[in-house]
């Protein structure tokens, strides 16, 4: 029967946020710890209001700002104080200099500190139940921790609060270095408390903190975790939420845009992420089981994972159904996981049998595909209108997918696909036309200040005019051709781009729109808007060159090379938006059928 923990006493904003994040976890925490409590010694807390102040206070405020020298003077007439709890939740001074801030002080302050106490001191618990050491795992400190321990080995197996071990508590608040030192101290998690379900325990935070070099260690060092098929179920579920995680390195933005136009693959080599590198050892943990356990595995949620990573290993996979009876396919079109999806088409004839499977409400892979929004990696477009993009872009290629048939077929509620896809982006819809609208003012504010200028340029040429011929003065100087030539080419950018902006307040903003049509017009808005104001710079600075020619030549230079700092500003500013809006639109055909053969090569 389980025993009841008092409540965790939280003193510190970090404790506060690991206890937080900790409760959230749906599993077992461990035994409680043994009672009664290993407290120190409560004499200043609870004396006099006398010794309290005269001594508590001042020595607390000490801890608090890591001076020793304060500190030290207060431990020379009470030695006895090292050991005594200076808080209301039983902390030690060694608990406060153990959660403070790591520097150099710090680390001098606790060595100082571990020197006037003695061995079995360090096993000190507060009223959590954490000792010292446990707040150095909590809060990260790992120097502090070293001391800690060369002191005391015991206490990296004194549970803190809610019998968390020490490890424990650093993998969950995600402190990558304390983990990896105490797991290395820990020889590899081999203590007498150690069980294979607490080891399990720390492979799924450290998972969830996505801390996959150690969580990696813990698979290969602790092999008897691979055959826990709960484990290995719930590990595949932590990383099924992490579909970010197992991007691969992309190539630089210029390259993308040389591949999108050239429609020839670069070869540049793609990086594995960490994670991907931790799916692919688990997988290979988990392929070795029978079939029907690997089935029974990857029931539900874990099916969300990129499994297009291990399918040459079991290609039996494309199969497999969840507990409403979809295939990996099903949920990649719901989680809009291109590189699954691309799969069907090494399937051949066979994807016929797999995209017209129905779920128990009759909803094929577009119903499922409707009614869904885009995860993430959507919702991080710049622009809502985007985001509609990427929708419209997916039930376009799911509906030639799929057989005829089934398109316009009904689903039990008599809905059709595109009904659902309708209602269900409505909101998309309007949000995308809010967003288009509210951009579009802000580019015509700045093209239309540019078109005021450069056409007022274009009639008070820089020298004047002869008065006898009527001819610009500078007319022989190339400086003046330069002038002319991007004076015009800015006013005619200028122009086009607030006729672009302009289009887009009169559209119909239908949901087809918002596939090609707006964001085309938005990416020539915003080019001629770069194009006006880069060649208005260029006329700036050309001027300066009619007006400089003969001296004071550093003048027109110098100007032109703060000048060109506006055209940098300018394209750091709406660059990622335009190539965003660039690579979306014309080289969304190469997002599908995949030539990156995953099955059978």
């Amino acid at each position: 029967m389980e025993r009841s923990l008092p409540p965790l006493s939280v003193n510190t904003s970090d404790q506060m946020q690991m206890q937080q994040q900790h409760n959230q976890i749906a599993i077992p925490i461990g035994p409680p710890p043994p009672l009664p409590l290993n407290l120190p010694c409560g004499q200043l807390i609870e004396g006099t209001r006398e010794d309290y102040i005269k001594i508590c206070v001042p020595l607390f405020e000490a801890l608090m700002k890591g001076d020793w020298i304060v500190a030290k003077a207060i431990f020379d007439i009470k030695p006895e104080l090292v050991r005594f709890a200076v808080t209301k939740n039983f902390d030690t001074p060694l608990h406060i200099a153990a959660a403070a801030e790591s520097t150099k002080y710090a680390k001098e302050f606790v060595e100082n500190l571990v020197k006037l106490m003695e061995k079995k001191d360090m096993e000190l618990q507060n009223k959590s139940y954490n000792t010292a050491f446990s707040l150095a795992a909590m809060v990260g400190n790992v120097e502090t921790a070293k001391i800690i321990l060369e002191k005391n080995k015991a206490v990296l197996e004194i549970p803190g609060s809610q019998g968390m071990m020490p490890l424990y508590v650093a993998a969950v608040s995600e402190n990558y270095d304390m983990v990896r030192c105490l797991y290395d101290i820990s020889k590899k998690m081999s203590g007498d408390f150690w069980t294979n379900e607490t080891r399990g325990w720390v492979l799924k935070k450290c998972v969830e903190g996505d801390l996959y070099d150690v969580a990696g260690q813990i698979v290969n060092d602790c092999t008897q975790l691979t055959s826990n098929k709960k484990l290995l179920s719930g590990v595949l579920l932590v990383l099924a939420q992490k579909t970010d995680a197992f991007r691969e390195k992309k190539p630089q933005n210029i390259l993308r845009i040389i591949e999108s136009i050239s429609e020839v693959k670069l070869g540049h080599a793609t990086r594995e992420s960490e994670a991907l590198k931790f799916l692919k050892l688990i997988w290979n943990k988990i392929s070795i089981f029978p079939n029907d356990e690997i089935e029974q595995i990857l029931q539900g949620p874990p099916l969300e994972i990129e499994e297009e990573k291990h399918k040459k290993s079991y290609p039996d996979l494309i199969w497999t159904v969840d507990d409403k009876g979809l295939t990996i396919f099903h949920i990649a079109v719901k989680h809009r996981q291109v590189n699954i999806y691309n799969l069907l088409y090494e399937i051949g004839p066979i994807k016929e049998q797999i995209t017209t499977i129905e779920d128990e409400n009759g909803n094929n892979m577009l119903h499922l595909l409707a009614e869904s929004i885009g995860p993430k990696q959507f919702q991080k477009l710049p622009g809502v209108a985007l985001q509609m993009q990427q929708e419209l872009l997916w039930f376009m290629e799911v509906k030639q997918m799929i057989p005829l048939a089934y398109r316009q077929r009904k689903n039990k509620q008599g809905e059709t696909p595109h009904d659902i896809f309708t209602r269900c982006h409505e909101k998309l819809v309007v949000d995308g036309e809010k967003w288009m609208k509210e951009t579009a003012p802000q580019c015509m504010v700045v093209a239309a200040l540019v078109a005021t200028v450069v056409f007022a340029a274009a009639f008070t040429l820089p020298g004047g005019y002869d008065q006898d011929t009527g001819l610009p003065m500078f007319i022989q100087k190339m400086a003046l051709t330069v002038f002319v030539i991007a004076d015009a080419i800015s006013l005619i950018s200028s122009c086009t781009s607030i006729l672009f902006m302009l289009s887009l307040f009169i559209s119909r903003y239908s949901e087809q729109d918002f596939l090609e049509l707006l964001p085309k017009k938005l990416f020539a808005g915003l080019g001629a808007l770069f194009f006006s104001v880069a060649a208005m710079m260029i006329a700036f600075c050309a001027s300066f060159f009619l007006l400089y020619n003969k001296n004071f030549k550093w003048v027109p230079i110098l100007i032109t090379s703060f000048s060109f700092l506006v055209v940098e500003v300018v394209a750091f500013m709406q660059m990622q938006l335009q190539l965003d809006v660039f690579l979306l639109t014309y080289s969304s055909k190469y997002l599908f059928k995949s030539t990156k053969r995953m099955l059978y090569s």
